[in-house]
């Protein structure tokens, strides 16, 4: 009986043409990143916000806090947002979410979120916080306990726009109708090859966290 004659030089011909096909299109795919405002018109996309309001409560994510008591970039823009969208009576109340830096010396982030939005005229009746959630899942289940005991159904959702696609969906799942309300984000405009791809991997590694807990059974 004959024994069938593998083409080995065909597949390793046609394996080679693969890895230059995927190659050529991995090189255009930078440079359309690199050198075309490709970047700036997808964060622009994930900024897009419409209908902002009415809802039952705003809630503004945590993005950390530092040693010295004082607010990361990205959680005061979420704090002042949230403060912005309540001064303008898109919903009576106001929810911080944030943790202490760790280790228990400073002060929590909800707190010092808290006292800004008092100092900027918000009534501390119309303010919630939760100091426990360290993680987006956590804040979607701690926050979104206290909020439903408070008869909120409907929220609007304040984060990066980046971090929208992962948190959206953590608290719809908490049986909420979310209305994203992303800050303005400070990636748009990059004009520089090196900002540009930089935007790029911070795209890429949200939809890695979208993808993880879509895969944990989070979303």
């Amino acid at each position: 009986m004959t024994e069938p004659i593998i083409d080995t030089m065909g597949v390793e011909d046609r394996f080679s043409r693969v890895c230059r096909v995927m190659g050529l299109v991995v090189l255009v795919l930078v440079l359309a990143c690199a050198f075309t405002p490709l970047p700036d018109l997808l964060v622009k996309r994930l900024e897009a916000s419409r209908g902002l309001g009415p809802a039952d409560a705003i809630v503004a994510l945590g993005a950390g806090v530092q040693s010295d008591d004082t607010l990361s970039n990205a959680s005061m823009r979420r704090a002042i947002h949230g403060i912005v969208l309540f001064r303008k009576k898109r919903a009576p109340l106001l929810a911080f979410s944030g943790p202490d830096g760790g280790g228990g010396e400073s002060r929590p982030e909800a707190e010092i979120r808290a006292e800004l939005a008092r100092d900027l005229g918000v009534p501390p009746e119309a303010i919630l916080t939760d100091v426990r959630a360290n993680t987006t899942r956590e804040e979607a289940l701690r926050l979104g306990e206290r909020l439903r005991s408070r008869g909120v159904r409907k929220i609007l959702l304040v984060t990066d726009p980046l971090h929208m696609g992962r948190a959206k969906p953590l608290f719809e799942r908490e049986g909420f109708k979310v209305i994203p309300a992303p800050i303005p984000s400070s990636l748009s405009g990059s004009v520089q090859p090196e900002s540009r791809l930089q935007v790029i991997r911070r795209l890429l590694k949200a939809a890695f966290g979208r993808v993880y807990y879509l895969a944990a059974g989070h979303i």
